[in-house]
């Protein structure tokens, strides 16, 4: 748990997070949950904000974040009054297996690489659906095992690569986890996990001065903290990506609705 905890708390501090698809999968998730200018959004894991602060700029939606990570709750509040978007955007720390919305609040619901994390994937899961509304939409961007098993040179690498509390799903485990929610399938996207595509991805998500600002914080903490230069010696001593691994893991959009529920 304790690598776990420094991967994203280092995250936050460099001011950067990721996750599967980047900005082109976001741009499709806002498509496929039919997200407007009048839609109230729930991002859970938000990270340091970028994708809150993205859609409030981009289509002027009301998006409220959660993280439950206090420091990328800082930044996120940082990013969003940098870009003049405060009156738009709302942040706070919470668990996405305990949400403390009333039901039936946001138009739709949204993770991005976040629902393999929790130890109680349904629960998480069902706190999505209880807190859309009806006619509303949960989209889920997460990561996808294509075939099972899976190599340990495979586990290995994503447990270091996306976080040592990992545990993605396959599609029809993701499918299970809406369905058992009471939601209903709109549209699947199965996508393989290219890595130059993904290193790409992250550039056009923070743009050259972003990517450089993360940078120049990474170093000055790798200057002065023993336990991110630990991290980063584990991340080299890694070793190289390996070479089947597009076979086995990619990501998945799983859109789902909740319906409406008639009166009698």
């Amino acid at each position: 748990m304790r690598q776990q905890q420094h991967f994203f708390d280092f995250a936050a501090q460099a001011g950067i997070t990721k996750h599967l698809g980047g900005l082109k999968a976001t741009d499709k998730l806002i498509e496929l949950c039919k997200i407007q200018k009048t839609s109230n959004i729930l991002d859970v894991g938000c990270g340091v904000g970028q994708t809150p602060c993205y859609i409030a700029r981009k289509i002027g939606a009301k998006v409220t974040g959660i993280d439950i990570n206090s420091k990328m709750i800082q930044r996120s509040k940082e990013r969003a009054n940098r870009e003049g978007i405060k009156d738009r955007t709302d942040f706070m720390v919470m668990d996405a297996q305990n949400l403390i919305f009333p039901d039936n609040t946001f138009d739709a619901v949204i993770t991005e690489s976040i629902t393999a994390f929790p130890s109680d994937k349904q629960k998480a899961a069902q706190e999505y659906a209880r807190v859309t509304k009806q006619g509303g939409y949960v989209g889920l961007n997460e990561s996808t095992w294509l075939k099972n098993p899976q190599p340990l040179e495979i586990i290995e690498w994503v447990s270091q690569e996306v976080g040592a509390q990992v545990k993605p799903q396959t599609k029809e485990e993701w499918i299970f986890l809406l369905e058992n929610a009471g939601l209903e399938l709109q549209k699947i996207e199965i996508r393989k996990i290219q890595i130059q595509d993904e290193a790409k991805g992250i550039i056009r998500r923070y743009g050259y001065l972003g990517m450089v600002m993360s940078l120049f914080r990474a170093l000055k903490m790798y200057i002065i903290n023993p336990d991110y230069r630990q991290f980063v010696k584990k991340v080299q001593d890694r070793g190289i990506t390996p070479a089947n691994l597009e076979e086995y893991f990619g990501y998945g959009l799983y859109i789902a609705k909740k319906n409406i529920v008639k009166d009698l």
